[in-house]
């Protein structure tokens, strides 16, 4: 496999997912730690990834982003004492990493508190996976956001998935919020009335 670090490299309307991570195509790994880095290489390196990028910075991941395409960005929650967050809201909502913009996001963290996973999802991260990780974790995650249906948005505060997780119609009564929501199934309601 071919690992290469940032200094060898000189609407509102929902759109379709990739649905498809190739990992023999080109992933950001976005990790501070040396070890948590090399941990992380070799688990991808395992589901057969051939080009590894592996970004110790921040800077160095925006430097990756603005010279080719990825098809995955796996991050740490927090790089060198600095939050993700903004990066990913400067990555879903900015036009400097245009081709990027909708790549799918995998986030790691040990703390997992609500409020943090709510901050990585409301900045258009498709998934927060609490640590330690295993392989199987890995691949569970990369397979689950490979395969959702879930569209992504844009909108003027925010881009990146639909953060609605489930497809079932609103209850009997109630309207819907958004143009996408299912409408309900009048002939399962008839019966049970």
């Amino acid at each position: 496999m071919e690992a290469s670090s940032p200094t060898e490299l000189g609407s509102s309307e929902p759109k379709a997912s990739k649905r498809r991570i190739n990992l023999e195509r080109a992933s950001i790994l976005l990790i501070d730690n040396a070890w948590g880095l090399e941990l992380l290489s070799r688990i991808f390196m395992g589901f057969g990834a051939r080009r590894l990028f592996r970004a110790p910075k921040i800077a160095d991941a925006n430097e990756l982003l603005d010279k080719q395409q990825f098809d995955l960005v796996v991050a740490e929650a927090v790089i060198n004492g600095e939050d993700i967050y903004e990066f990913m809201r400067n990555l879903r909502l900015g036009s400097d990493h245009e081709p990027n913009r909708f790549v799918p996001v995998i986030i790691l963290s040990a703390h997992t508190e609500s409020r943090k996973i709510t901050m990585a999802r409301d900045c258009g991260v498709n998934f927060f996976v609490a640590k330690p990780i295993s392989p199987k974790v890995m691949m569970d995650r990369v397979l689950w956001v490979a395969n959702t249906e879930r569209k992504y948005l844009e909108t003027n505060t925010y881009a990146g998935p639909d953060r609605r997780f489930r497809d079932e119609p609103l209850a009997p009564g109630l309207t819907g919020r958004r143009r996408g929501d299912p409408k309900p199934d009048l002939e399962l309601q008839e019966k049970s009335a």
